[in-house]
Formats: structure tokens, sequence, C-alpha cells
């Protein structure tokens, strides 16, 4: 009986351990979306206009909900962890970082208006989420210290 008290109350539906389930069936599927962002962070680093720390921000609480060693792993990397800590801390964005965003999204505007030629109103909706996409980005504080 002692037993029955310290497990959770089976689920109606299945009678099953739904929570218990749910983690054993969660922690891997979070642990392979991590990586998956880990890998398309890294694919950021060699193709133009793909972003690598957007990636690495979306694999931390993936890696949160699998294994908080490759979390800490991410936090304390050298090139990656301070931007990382910066934005888990205080949703802060280093100058150069925005700066950077700002000229990648003009950089991949022009070029989509060069190459893609496309008519007014797309060139003037396409710019208009790109303004708004770099008035967020230069509204965040930069991080302290």
């Amino acid at each position: 009986m002692a037993n029955a008290a310290a497990d959770p109350e089976p689920d109606r539906h299945t009678g099953t351990n739904a929570p218990a389930r749910r983690w054993r069936l969660g922690r891997p599927f979070w642990l392979v979306l991590g990586w998956v962002m880990v890998a398309i962070a890294i694919i950021g680093l060699f193709v133009p206009l793909l972003p690598t720390t957007d990636f690495l921000l979306l694999a931390l609480p993936c890696f949160a909900r699998s294994s908080p060693r490759l979390e800490a792993w991410l936090l304390d990397h050298p090139r990656f962890g301070p931007p990382l800590q910066a934005w888990r801390r205080e949703r802060a964005i280093p100058t150069h970082a925005k700066l950077a965003a700002c000229g990648g999204m003009a950089l991949g505007y022009a070029l989509f208006w060069w190459l893609a030629r496309p008519g007014w109103i797309a060139a003037i909706a396409i710019a208009a989420v790109m303004l708004l996409a770099a008035a967020w980005i230069l509204s965040r504080p930069v991080p302290r210290g």
C-alpha cells in the first residue's frame, strides 16, 4: 500500500501512470529537438542570413526538459554562452548582435527585392514585417555588465 501512495493515481482513460509515461516519451523528444536546433545553428555559422543564436535559444528549453548537462554546456560555452545567458537573465541582446540582425535583414531584403523583383504589395508587406522585427530587436535592452 505504501507504494501506491507514492505513485500518482493511474489515468482514468488509459489505466497507466500518465505523467511518468509522458516523461518517458517526452524526454527523448526534447533531446532530439534540442540537437536538431543545435545542428541548424551550426549550419547557420556557414550559411549567410541563417541565424545561429536564435536556434541555440530554441535548443535551451529543449535541453532544460531533457538534459540539464547539455543545457549547462550551452550556457557555459565560451562563444555562445554569454548571449544565451543575457537573453535568459534579462531578455537582452548585445549591441553587436542587434546591428548584425538589422544589417542581415536589410541585406536579405535588398537581395530579395533585386532577385525576386516582387510586386509593390508584396515588397511593402515584407518590408513592413522586417521593419517590425527590426524595431522589436532594437527595443530589447542591452545586457548589463
